[in-house]
This record gives C-alpha cells, sequence and structure tokens, in this order.
C-alpha cells in the first residue's frame, strides 16, 4: 500500500492513573480520520520513548484495529538495538500496519555501516514498506544523505524517508538529488516547512493529531497549486509550532489541545517533564490556536 498525503501522528492518552486510555485513543482514530487524514501514524510524539515493550506492541495493536480498513497505519520501531527494532517491526506487520517507521539509536552515534544494517535488517525481516526518519531536529543525530541514498538503491519500492534534519528544506533537496529524484519523503516537524518542503517534492506529511485538520487544508491547497490559501494557514500554524521546541514541548501543546478540542480527557504525559504549560504560555498558545481556526473558517 502506498503512502500519500497526511498521515497524523497520534498523541498516546493516559489516565489519572497513567495507564493507556484506550476508549480515548479510538475517539482520537475516529476524529483525524473525519479531519481528512489519509492515514495514522504512532511515532515520537506518541511517547513511545516513554512506553513499556509490551505497551509499544498493545499500542500498535490498537491503532491497527481502531483504524479499521478507514487508512494505512504506520508504526515506529525504532530502537536502541536492532534485534527489537526488528522484533518490534514483525509485530506492527503481524497486527496490520500497512508500514513500520524507524528513527535510528539516539545512544550512540553509529557508523555509516552499522546505520544502513540497522534499516537494512529491518527491510529484510518485513514485507511491508519502511519509512527511514531523521528525527535529529529535536532527538538524536542526523542521517547521512549517502546511507538514505544506498537505502533507497536498494529498496527503491519499499524506502520511504522523514527528513527533519535542520535545514529542512535544502536537506530534502540534497535527498533528493542523491537519488535522482525519486525518494518518497515525508514532511515532518508539525508541517512547519510544508509550504517549502512540497515545492521540492512530497508524498505526504506527519503532523501531529491535535491540528491535523490544519494541515490537511495546507495539503490540500497545495496539491491544487493555491499557495495563497496555504500561506494563510501557514502563518499561525508556524507561529504555534514555534512555541514547541522540544519533544517534551511538543507533547505538552498537542495534548493540551487536544484536550481543549475535547477529544482527549486528559493532558496526563509520563515523567519526568522538562517543560510545563504555565499561565502565559497557555494563554499565547489560546490566542495562535484561535487564529489558526479563523485562517481555517472554523468558529471560536
Amino acid at each position: 500500500m502506498s503512502l500519500y498525503g497526511v498521515f497524523p501522528v497520534l498523541q498516546t492518552p493516559f489516565d489519572d492513573l497513567g495507564q493507556m486510555d484506550e476508549s480515548c485513543l479510538r475517539r482520537e482514530v475516529d476524529w483525524v480520520f473525519e479531519a481528512g487524514a489519509a492515514g495514522v501514524t504512532v511515532a515520537m510524539v506518541s511517547e513511545i520513548l516513554r512506553l513499556e515493550h509490551d505497551e509499544r506492541r498493545e499500542l500498535a495493536g490498537l491503532v491497527c484495529d481502531a483504524a479499521a480498513a478507514r487508512g494505512p497505519v504506520v508504526i515506529s520501531v525504532g530502537a536502541e538495538s536492532t534485534a527489537v527494532a526488528v522484533r518490534l517491526a514483525e509485530h506492527a506487520q503481524a497486527v496490520g500496519a500497512a508500514a513500520v517507521m524507524a528513527i535510528p539509536p539516539v545512544s550512540v552515534t553509529a557508523s555509516e555501516a552499522e546505520l544502513y544494517d540497522y534499516y537494512e535488517a529491518l527491510l529484510t525481516s518485513t514485507e511491508v514498506p519502511v519509512v527511514v526518519q531523521d528525527a535529529s531536529s529535536y532527538v538524536g543525530s542526523h542521517l547521512p544523505i549517502g546511507v538514505m541514498a544506498r537505502l533507497h538503491e536498494s529498496h527503491p519500492e519499499r524506502v520511504y524517508f522523514k527528513p527533519e534534519a535542520q535545514p529542512l528544506g535544502p536537506r530534502l533537496s540534497a535527498l533528493l538529488a542523491a537519488t535522482s529524484g525519486c525518494a518518497r519523503a515525508l514532511d515532518g516537524s508539525g508541517g512547519v516547512a510544508l509550504i517549502e518542503t512540497h515545492r521540492r517534492g512530497l508524498v505526504g506529511s506527519m503532523p501531529a493529531a491535535d491540528v491535523c485538520w490544519a494541515v490537511v487544508r495546507m495539503w490540500r491547497a497545495l496539491e491544487k497549486g493555491d499557495y495563497d490559501s496555504a500561506y494563510q494557514v501557514s502563518l499561525p500554524l508556524s507561529a504555534l509550532l514555534a512555541v514547541q521546541t522540544s519533544l517534551d514541548s511538543y507533547i505538552a501543546v498537542e495534548k493540551y489541545l487536544l484536550v481543549k478540542q475535547k477529544v482527549f480527557e486528559s493532558p496526563e504525559r509520563r515523567g519526568p517533564l522538562e517543560f510545563k504549560l504555565d499561565e502565559i504560555t497557555t494563554a499565547h498558545v489560546d490566542k495562535l490556536f484561535g487564529m489558526l481556526q479563523a485562517a481555517c473558517g472554523q468558529a471560536g
């Protein structure tokens, strides 16, 4: 199954006891599909780094079941060892994932040969597409363009890329140049650079779920060449994303906005936490969120 369009990254809802809230998760999946999502994703802002191994498997199964046949599910399987990543990928495929996605290990700086072998193991142990994610704008080290180009050369029909290393646009162009323009890339970083990266060549976007309706609107405008409408949405969206400067701040703001939109019942996160919304930041987020709603023609 090919990946094309907007694939929101789901936030993992927790109850007051810190356990996954299944009914809330299913509501979130329904909500993003109603917003126009082409599929759904479990990834970094799903707090996978704070989940136990069994919880990651449980989350993968729940999301695949909740999505049913409405669109592809992409499950992040990145881990600190190749063996664990492979087991997670095999499980994701078994429960119905249409693709898996993986960041490289974050606790070591692996050589180019080791990075290639890590992704090659994922590709040879599964039959679904593999999204190679460079999340180094907020975690880990950047992936060399040469490694990504080699993976594309070895598996041109099964490899996708989510390049999030800075600078976003030039890095995407470098990847496309290294693969004769054939690499299939998905935009990340919340959609902050979506207009620029779409112009360079994309097959989709993976924003967070909280304002996925805005990114869907941008994506549809860009697909039609309507840049005026895309910029109208991009400006307040970019201002909102500027508040989110780390993985923990992304999660905090996104969960707050999901509660605000009555998708989540609680903004509960797993600690330790480095970012907390105080009164002033919350008021700033509320103002920018209202501006984004207005840009998308939604009621306040």
